[in-house]
């Protein structure tokens, strides 16, 4: 009862590119937040035990890549793991080196200022250093979603 309580909490679906500089990977986070204006901060929620979080902690750099209301597809894709997964897809970068997904309606090209324990997730807070509008569109909600990630 309570998963479906929490799907009425407000919230966005995104693909989050990490980089250690050498290898990259993608995965989708819903429990994404602005934290401060000055500097901009963004807030990302992300399982410790994951090859991601391996690649954030090493190279310290990322890109929010916020997706639309017609790329339930995507969002479902990324968020299953396996090899490959960024294959098929276009990318490109900006100034942090991280993969931005180039179908997105916009990203944000983040460092990492910190991290902070949350339950059984880590809390990366990074600083926006670019970001740009890609595609027109609207933005896809985690109520949009269903039980994509199981709950």
């Amino acid at each position: 009862m309570t998963g479906d309580l929490v799907k009425q909490i407000s919230h966005g679906v995104y693909v989050i590119g990490v980089s250690d500089g050498c290898h990259q990977n993608a995965f989708t986070a819903a429990w994404v937040m602005q934290v401060s204006f000055e500097p901009l901060l963004l807030a990302i929620s992300i399982n410790p035990e994951h090859y991601s979080y391996q690649l954030l902690q090493v190279g310290g750099v990322c890109s929010v890549n916020v997706l639309g209301q017609d790329q339930y597809a995507i969002a479902k894709h990324f968020g299953q793991s396996g090899k490959d997964k960024m294959a098929g897809f276009k990318w490109q970068k900006d100034i942090t080196g991280a993969p931005i997904l180039s179908e997105s309606l916009a990203y944000f090209d983040c460092q990492v200022s910190h991290y902070a324990d949350a339950g059984d997730h880590k809390i990366a807070v990074c600083k926006v250093v670019a970001a740009a509008k890609l595609n027109e569109g609207q933005p896809l909600l985690y109520r949009q979603t269903g039980n994509m990630d199981g709950r």
